[in-house]
């Protein structure tokens, strides 16, 4: 393994920093097996670090920290069975996954995030037939606490899949992971604006008749930014936007522009309003029919803070409207649109969806705002409509409140002590969600 002097990092919306003592950059397995054995020896924790696309210090340590970039690509491809190295970036699977004409089942619009991170953080796209990323997962590898390698999959040590697949870091280090994938596939999508009472109205049948479903609406204005996304044959011709086209609406409008916009908004927030007014009039109906991967994701250059909460689906309506009233009521002018989305129910012990179909509503702010206030306040709407946070997004909830919204909770707590009861792979955020 190759040891390094630690040096402070920072996560993709510099929202966390963290100062390890020592940074290993593994290779191979055995590597990673090799850096855990160093941690217990040296009486610190170890954490694996990704792409930094979390929101919250889940990633963080003061102790180890293990870059597993280099464990990457395909390992293994078995029928609609393909095996991953942990450190692989979503972003390379349409190469990857291409080769043998195949495709990831659903994804969301960033692509930035490793496979590892994005199934232990419960990472997921939108599409009520779809579960996460996680829900794809067959198989794993984990280097336990012990420094030794244990295999996880329906014929091995198979207790372990539902507490495995959304793990949080908490009971090893991921370094492959086996995906059930799709056929090939593209998609036809088609966006437009709508009005936002007609959509929520709407929200049951909209978000269960198609394919994939999601809609953004931008605060202070009375429009929906709609999404329907349709799965086609592999051998559909494709119909592109025009590039100068895809490039204003997918790299000056969002990115571009928008960063003077939320730079305007700090500046002279009653100036928000009326901007987020005229963005939903400059939003035009475009389709297209493309790659499953240039469908999905979507560039996001904006750095900004998250925070996303999973609802039963049917409360989604009555959530957004409380959100939107309590923007109202407190004055606030907010720039980046909410989010929202659906998922198929999974029985994932720590995944947000378990045991029930999920809207997802994800609110924004720009990250050199301060976003306590809003998400407080989205916090407590969500909670009273059943709401669990998304593991890797901002939130402000701790063990004792999480244990009553997840059935399994102290299930996978007793993985967590089994796997690891010196808590080498603990940290601050992991003590907070999981108990000491």
């Amino acid at each position: 393994m190759r040891l390094e002097p630690g040096k402070r990092w920072r996560n993709w919306a510099r929202s966390q920093t963290s100062h390890p003592q020592h940074l290993v950059r593994a290779t191979s397995p055995e590597e990673v097996a090799e850096a855990v054995r160093f941690a217990r020896e040296k009486s610190l924790p170890i954490k694996t670090v990704g792409a930094g696309h979390s929101f919250t210090a889940i990633a963080a340590t003061d102790g180890v920290q293990l870059d597993v970039a280099a464990l990457d690509g395909v390992l293994a491809v078995d029928g609609n069975l393909v095996t991953l190295g942990a450190g692989t970036n979503l972003y390379q699977l349409p190469a990857l996954l291409g080769e043998h004409s195949l495709a990831l089942e659903n994804m969301g619009d960033i692509d930035k995030q490793t496979i590892a991170g994005a199934i232990s953080t419960g990472t997921h796209g939108t599409g009520a037939r779809f579960g996460g990323i996680a829900t794809q997962v067959e198989a794993l590898t984990l280097v336990t606490a012990e420094g030794s390698l244990l295999r996880v999959s329906p014929t091995e040590n198979a207790e372990l899949l539902p507490a495995a697949r959304v793990g949080l870091g908490a009971l090893g280090v991921i370094t492959d992971v086996t995906l059930r994938c799709a056929p090939d596939f593209v998609m036809h999508a088609v966006e437009r604006p709508e009005p936002l009472e007609e959509v929520l109205d709407a929200w049951l049948e909209r978000a269960t008749s198609v394919d994939h479903f999601e809609f953004y609406w931008f605060p202070h204005t009375e429009q929906a930014l709609t999404k329907t996304n349709t799965r086609m044959p592999a051998d559909t011709p494709r119909k592109p936007q025009h590039p100068v086209a895809a490039w204003i609406d997918d790299e000056l409008m969002p990115n571009g522009l928008y960063v003077l916009l939320c730079r305007l908004g700090m500046l002279a927030p009653g100036t928000t309003p009326p901007l987020n007014r005229l963005a939903n009039r400059l939003v035009a109906e475009r389709q297209v029919t493309d790659g499953w991967h240039e469908v999905f994701t979507s560039p996001r250059r904006v750095r900004f803070r998250e925070m996303e909460y999973a609802l039963p689906v049917e409360a989604v309506p009555d959530a957004l409207r409380a959100i939107r009233a309590a923007i109202d009521a407190n004055g606030w002018r907010v720039t980046f649109p909410v989010e929202v989305r659906v998922a198929a129910a999974d029985e994932n012990w720590l995944s947000t969806a378990q045991g029930r179909q999920t809207g997802y509503i994800a609110v924004h702010r720009y990250y050199r705002e301060d976003p306590t206030e809003y998400f407080e306040a989205v916090e407590a709407i969500a909670r009273e409509h059943g709401g669990r946070p998304h593991w890797g997004k901002m939130h402000f909830r701790t063990a004792d409140d999480l244990r009553p919204a997840y059935p399994h909770f102290d299930d996978f707590v007793a993985v967590r002590d089994k796997l690891d009861p010196e808590r080498v792979f603990a940290n601050d955020y992991l003590e907070r969600v999981l108990g000491a």
